[in-house]
Parts: structure tokens; sequence; C-alpha cells
């Protein structure tokens, strides 16, 4: 099994991706985020100049914010700095689109997204929609080697509903979920793999990663502790944003709120109703979002919703259980690293080594 890190995109990312690479993480997954981090591809860049093995990857690109040949290119350009080091992760949006009063986009855009994409970096010419019209576009002189598209790009897709799931093994990607534990990832990771054989696709074919929240604890450290306020917080606070736009925008769920949550999800929905300026809630209920927790918001956040939405424990615990989901067949599991806790690194790479 593989292990990642996934982070809230900063202009010097490389410095963490770089420590991580020394650690022995395989993938590297920068946010795509405007106006919450930076720029994914800018990082991207640094980070392939600094490193010379780990994989670089969107984690995850949001549609809506390139066209598609401007995003081919830019992979392309990435992967003449760093050949066959680049990973094109993709999904309908979450966190980059709310934070603009925005709903997810729509899987056949997204599919069609990836299909333009896909056929330009096997140098194809392919009719797509530009400003309202269908043309045709390709990638014009790759030859003068300005860009690379001869080592492969590998396509990972975060589906975390039936229908995205679908699409995942219909198009033969790679699949991301967000797991809070080990049990409800088997349940979905044997959803992903029926979705895959119903595909036609051979089930050892199937690429799948885990990503999750983690603290390592030191023996006696609370949950709530400042530690785990700063690692995995930020996690459990995003169940509370998601029921402020269910409720606020209308937006679907994707996943039903844990009835154990429900009454914390209650309270902080009224507590949204109060955000300014009230045509804009989301302008302050996503500010921080996997980030860190707001002053406003640490009152809803419990104990046990941290342990139920978080990988929280001493060395040992968190072992057994990323453990489980190697054997439930997970291939890579991703640790997700707030600004400003760079340092946990130290710690997760620890929790790697444990697994060889």
């Amino acid at each position: 099994m593989q292990f990642g890190i996934a982070i809230p995109t900063a202009a010097d990312s490389w410095r963490l991706v770089r420590r991580a690479e020394e650690l022995g993480f395989s993938h590297a997954w920068f946010f795509d985020t405007q106006m919450l981090s930076a720029d994914p591809f800018v990082a991207m860049t640094a980070a392939a100049m600094k490193t010379t093995r780990i994989k670089l990857g969107t984690g995850v690109l949001i549609p809506s914010n390139r066209i598609a040949p401007v995003a081919a290119t830019a992979f392309a350009s990435l992967n003449k700095l760093a050949p066959g080091r680049i990973v094109f992760g993709v999904s309908t949006g979450f966190t980059g689109r709310r934070t603009m009063g925005l709903g997810a986009v729509r899987l056949a855009d997204m599919e069609e997204y990836i299909r333009v994409i896909q056929a330009l970096w096997r140098g194809e010419t392919v009719e797509t929609m530009l400003e309202g019209k269908r043309r045709k576009i390709r990638l014009m002189n790759p030859e003068l080697g300005l860009i690379n598209i001869t080592d492969e790009m590998p396509t990972y897709i975060a589906a975390s509903g039936p229908k995205a799931r679908a699409l995942t093994a219909k198009i033969g990607a790679a699949w991301i979920d967000n797991v809070a534990d080990v049990e409800r990832g088997a349940a979905t990771l044997d959803q992903m793999r029926q979705a895959w054989r119903a595909a036609g696709r051979g089930a050892d074919t199937l690429t799948s990663v885990a990503w999750i929240g983690a603290a390592v604890l030191e023996e006696g450290e609370p949950v709530d502790g400042p530690r785990a306020m700063a690692l995995v917080a930020p996690r459990a606070a995003m169940l509370l944003h998601r029921a402020a736009d269910t409720a606020l925008a209308g937006y679907p769920a994707p996943l039903a709120m844990r009835p154990e949550f429900a009454d914390a999800a209650k309270a902080y929905i009224e507590h949204a109703r109060t955000f300014e300026p009230r045509d804009a809630y989301y302008l302050s209920n996503h500010r921080g979002h996997l980030m860190f927790v707001r002053p406003d918001e640490r009152s809803f956040i419990t104990a046990d919703m941290i342990r139920g939405t978080s990988f929280i424990g001493t060395l040992p615990d968190l072992t057994r259980r990323i453990a489980g989901l190697r054997d439930a067949g997970f291939s890579q599991v991703v640790f997700s690293i707030p600004p400003g806790q760079e340092h946990a690194i130290e710690d997760l790479g620890r929790l790697r080594r444990a697994f060889g």
C-alpha cells in the first residue's frame, strides 16, 4: 500500500513535499481551492523542481476553474518538469465551488472535460464547446518539447455518490474517497468494486485511494486537545459546513448526516443563519475549510465528532486502523495536513514506516 499527503496549497508547499519524499511518501496532492489557498499549478511547479521521485497530483481539480485546453497544457507543462510524476485528480467540486456560492459541476460536464483533456494528451484533434460553439482543438506542436504528453498522466476521480462512482468505472479512472473509519470505508469500496465490475472491468485493476484526517497522539492525550483541534477538527467541521449549505442553499448532500451528529449540525445551521452578509453566508461558512477551526464554530465540534470523522489515536491504534484499510483493499492512504501543522509529517512518517 502507498501513502500520500494532501496539502491546502501554499506557494512554497514544496518544502513539505520534499520532506514527504524523504520519508518515503509516494504522492503529494494539492488542493484546488481558489481564495482559500494558493494556486495548485504554481505550487506543483515548485515541487516538481525540488523533488525527484514523489508523484504530484491535483487533489482535486475543479473543471469550472479552467477550460479544458488550458488545464491539459498546464498538466503537460508540469509533465515536462517531472516526467511520469504528474497525476490528474478531478471532481465536481466542493469547497472551491461553495466558496463562490455555487453547487457542484454537473457530472456530464466533468465527463466531457475529462474526455477533452485525455484526447488532447493522446495528440488527437477533439471537438468541444467553447464560447457557445463547437470547435476543433488540438495541441499543435508537442514535438517541440515545450510540453510532455509522452509520459502517462493517470486520471483519478473523487467520487462519493453512486452516479459518480459509475462514471469513474466507465472512464476506467482511479478512485478517491473521503474515509472517516475503516468500516464505512470498506463498505464504500465494495460499492465502487460493484460499479467497476458492472462496467466490465477486472476487480484487480481498480486503484482506490482513502483520503483521511489523522493525528498521532501520545498515550492519554485527549481527542479534543490542542493537537487534535489543529490536525483533524477541521475535517469534523466539514460536516457542519455541508449541513449549512444544504439548509441554506439547498445543495444536495452526497452523504446523509450521521444521527449522532444531527443535534450539533442543527445548532450550527442556526448559527450560520446569522452570517454576514446575509446574501453570501458561504463567505463565513467556508472560511478555514479543512485548514483550521474558526472560533465561532469551536463549540459545535465535540470529541465524539472528531473521533467519528478522523483516524486519531496512538501510533499502535492508528497502525491497526490503517492496516484495516489495507486489508479492505485500498491502494493508497492519503493524510491531510493543515497549514501550520507541517511538523505532523514526522509522526505520519513513523506511521508510514510501520508498513515497510
